[in-house]
């Protein structure tokens, strides 16, 4: 048996955020000093390292799991199963449900459970559980719904990702411009056609010196939010770890899959920095000696920013909805998805259409 994506969906929330949002912030550093550069010259750069032009926040009465309902509907919808016949439900996510104005993280009752009960779903032995593990979180969640296919534990799982990093991030920190919300979910079924579905993965956790690249610590404005914690990262280490790991991730995921580089027709990665996306997908070419082939990366990163554990999913929905421009997907096509996030946790997977 193998796993087959038989239903996607998305959540994007309808409030856009333009880079001329950020106009009247004060942007510090780590010791509470205000940035030289003018935030014109501060989003400039941002945008130019990044890709992201806009990004799109949650509405104030919206919550994570509210973004992750109405993407799990959408792939229920679109894949035409009762609900009530899940066997699983994997909700990706870091931040629980964290409320507009707030940065209290809400996880109890998980998030999956939450999903559950609004989807009206009865049957006892649909198992419901978050997944904390990073951007990378989305995937991880499709590894453990195939591996429980694989194993015959289940014949159907629900696996969403979504996030509200709006809500967690620091206003003083212009990393705060990166961050974006939203939702994406997919339905894996059974398949005894070893044709197509999931032909590979790999997942790993670098944990003996890059734990803390990505962390929760304290505002950059010492003096108006002193004990609130934002999320932080280590961008220049997470930018060298990145281009040292994943493309050597990527490259022995594909070729546990049996399928050779020239087979591959898309490359799927989570959508964190359009100019980190692209060095990574040059170097996994760069290991078989190729150059990177024009249009294999798709990119909607400039206009919805980074919402995590929700990019891949996201994009993926996008794609299949004939909603990115040229980039399609075919029957036989094959698609390497590859994600890397605070662990510091790094996976892929393969799969044929």
């Amino acid at each position: 048996m193998t796993s087959k994506i038989t239903g996607v969906g998305k959540y994007i929330p309808s409030e856009t955020i333009t880079n001329l949002f950020f106009d009247q912030h004060t942007f510090m550093n780590e010791q509470g000093a205000v940035l030289k550069d003018d935030n014109a010259s501060i989003t400039s750069k941002l945008q130019k390292i990044t890709g992201i032009e806009e990004r799109r926040y949650a509405g104030s009465g919206q919550v994570t799991s509210d973004l992750g309902l109405i993407a799990a509907q959408a792939a229920l919808e679109d894949s035409g199963i009762d609900p009530e016949t899940l066997d699983y439900i994997i909700f990706a996510h870091n931040f629980g449900d964290v409320r507009y104005g707030t940065v209290q993280s809400d996880a109890v009752p998980s998030l999956a459970s939450r999903v559950k009960h609004l989807l009206k779903i009865r049957n006892n032995f649909c198992v419901a559980y978050d997944v904390l593990f990073g951007c990378p979180g989305w995937i991880e969640g499709v590894i453990q719904g195939h591996a429980f296919i694989r194993s015959g534990m289940a014949k159907k799982c629900l696996v969403i990702g979504a996030e509200t990093l709006s809500r967690v991030s620091d206003a003083h920190d212009r990393d705060s411009m990166i961050y974006a919300d939203g939702a994406g979910a997919v339905v894996l079924e059974a398949s005894a056609d070893d044709h197509s579905g999931i032909k590979s993965h790999l997942s790993a956790s670098f944990t003996f010196t890059e734990k803390d690249y990505l962390y929760f610590g304290k505002s950059y404005n010492n003096e108006s939010c002193p004990d609130t914690k934002y999320i932080k990262m280590d961008g220049r280490k997470i930018y060298e770890f990145a281009l040292s790991n994943v493309p050597e991730a990527m490259k022995q995921c594909l070729d546990k899959s049996g399928h050779s580089i020239h087979d591959l027709n898309k490359i799927i990665i989570h959508q964190a920095n359009e100019k980190m996306d692209e060095a990574i997908v040059q170097r996994f070419y760069q290991l078989y000696d190729l150059p990177m082939p024009e249009g294999i990366m798709p990119m909607v990163i400039s206009k919805l920013g980074n919402s995590s554990v929700a990019t891949i999913p996201t994009l993926l929905t996008m794609i299949l909805k004939n909603e990115v421009g040229s980039h399609t997907l075919q029957e036989s096509d094959v698609v390497l998805f590859a994600s890397v996030g605070a662990g510091m946790n790094v996976n892929a997977f393969v799969y044929q259409f």
